[in-house]
């Protein structure tokens, strides 16, 4: 299976990269599915249902969130009524959505996506550790599931990185997003599960973290709360990851870095 996973969609810039490509981006890489983290696609802050429609229309399979999954209100029923939208599985009980989705594929796999988010510099949640140990107790990588996709939505590497070692082997991807920039630890767990600590985003990277430089940078030399963030606006470049794995087990035999457009040096895997 090809699996596509994008990173952090932020801002209209962002949001305009990834609906424009991910047609021809999926049909290049053959992807088999497509999962989009785009918790910041709504001006840096949550994702508004027409947002989630376009991604879902430009190719999307299922789309995840994180720790500004609430900032946009009206998120909250649509969430409810649309599994391939995740939030974080850790959140408390009752909380609105679900954190995992089986998406059938059309020839007839089945992929588990899911979303955990961290705790380390993070919102103290539920421990994304045991809940998803339990989420991934009621399903088997290779047997009921072709491939299982986890977007740790975390802070600290050092979680990132003990999350990935914990259930290596249960999971064809485990691929961190949050902090906007990508990381070059692409690879191969010893058990089997492909991981990198942050995809990176989608989005202007003549900015701080896809935010507009001027605000972002007055915060830290003023400490004043009232700086204005938003997010920049110019030319984005599409960040991700791509994974092959092996129809038998589920379990990865390739990693590579995607990245497109924009200011970063650009990587496109060959299929």
């Amino acid at each position: 299976m090809n699996i596509l996973f994008l990173g952090d969609v932020v801002g209209r810039t962002g949001r305009d990269a990834v609906v424009a490509a991910l047609p021809k981006l999926r049909a290049d890489l053959r992807a088999d599915i497509v999962v989009v983290n785009a918790e910041n696609a709504s001006h840096g802050f949550g994702l508004g249902p027409d947002m989630a429609r376009d991604l879902f229309a430009a190719g999307a399979d299922a789309i995840t969130l994180g720790n500004h999954a609430w900032d946009r209100k009206e998120i909250v029923p649509f969430l409810a009524e649309t599994p391939r939208l995740l939030r974080p599985l850790n959140f408390p009980p009752g909380t609105p959505g679900a954190g995992s989705v089986v998406v059938e594929l059309p020839d007839g796999r089945r992929a588990l996506v899911m979303n955990a988010m961290g705790r380390l510099f993070m919102d103290p949640l539920d421990c994304p550790f045991r809940g998803t140990a339990v989420e991934l107790s009621r399903y088997r990588l290779g047997g009921t599931v072709a491939a299982v996709v986890i977007d740790f939505h975390a802070e600290a590497s050092s979680e990132k990185m003990a999350f990935g070692h914990s259930f290596d082997g249960q999971a064809s991807l485990i691929v961190g997003t949050h902090t906007h920039t990508p990381t070059s630890d692409h690879q191969i767990l010893p058990g089997g599960t492909a991981y990198q600590s942050d995809a990176g985003m989608c989005g202007d990277y003549d900015s701080v973290i896809g935010m507009q430089k001027e605000g972002a940078a007055g915060r830290f030399w003023r400490k004043l709360p009232g700086e204005r963030l938003a997010p920049a606006d110019g030319p984005a470049t599409i960040c991700g990851v791509f994974v092959q794995t092996d129809d038998a087990t589920g379990l990865a035999r390739r990693i590579e870095p995607v990245r497109q457009g924009g200011r970063l040096s650009q990587i496109l895997p060959s299929v």
